[in-house]
C-alpha cells in the first residue's frame, strides 16, 4: 500500500495540531483504499451491513462538504448523493465509479482546506446545525473523530478483502 501520511507532530499550536491530525486521517482512508479495484472498492462488509470502502469514501466527501461548504460557510451548494435514501452516499455504489467519488472527495478535501485557513478557530458556522451554532474549532474536532470511527471500519473492510492491516 502507497503511504503518503505525515505524521502530526508532537509539539505544536492548536491549528496546526487540529490541520495535521485531520490530514492524517484523511490519508489513512486514502491508505486503506489504495491499490484496490473498483469491485474491491465496492465489497460489501457483512450483511445486514451494506458498507463499503467506496462507501466511505463517498460518505466522506459529503461529511466534508456539509461541514466546511454548508456549516462553515454556508456556500449554497446542493448536497453530494441526495436521493430518497438518506443513506444514499454509503449504499450506492454497485454501479458507482471510484474514480469520480475520489475526485470528489479530494476536490471537497482541497475545498475545506482553503475554507478553513481563513478563519479562526473560534469562528461560529454561518449556518446551525442541529439548530446549534458550533464553531470551527468544534468542525475540525468533530471532523477528526469522523474520520477517526470510519477509518476503523475502513480497517475491517480492507482486512476482510484482502488481509492487509495496519494502522
Amino acid at each position: 500500500m502507497i503511504d503518503n501520511r505525515v505524521d502530526p507532530p508532537f509539539i505544536g499550536d492548536e491549528r496546526a495540531m487540529l490541520n495535521n491530525f485531520l490530514d492524517w486521517h484523511r490519508e489513512t482512508l486514502a491508505v486503506k483504499c489504495a491499490g484496490l479495484s473498483q469491485e474491491q472498492l465496492r465489497e460489501r462488509s457483512a450483511p445486514p451491513s451494506t458498507l463499503s470502502l467506496l462507501g466511505l469514501v463517498r460518505h466522506m466527501a459529503h461529511v466534508e462538504r456539509v461541514w466546511f461548504r454548508h456549516v462553515l460557510n454556508d456556500e449554497g451548494v446542493p448536497l453530494l448523493y441526495k436521493t430518497d435514501d438518506p443513506d444514499a452516499d454509503l449504499n450506492d455504489v454497485d454501479t458507482a465509479s471510484a474514480e469520480e467519488a475520489f475526485a470528489t472527495w479530494r476536490a471537497e478535501i482541497e475545498h475545506a482546506r482553503k475554507l478553513s485557513a481563513e478563519v479562526s478557530l473560534d469562528a461560529i458556522g454561518k449556518r446551525k446545525r442541529h439548530g446549534e451554532d458550533c464553531s470551527h474549532r468544534w468542525i475540525l474536532v468533530h471532523m477528526i473523530e469522523e474520520y477517526a470511527r470510519h477509518n476503523g471500519h475502513a480497517d475491517l473492510l480492507r482486512e476482510r478483502i484482502d488481509g492487509v492491516t495496519g494502522e
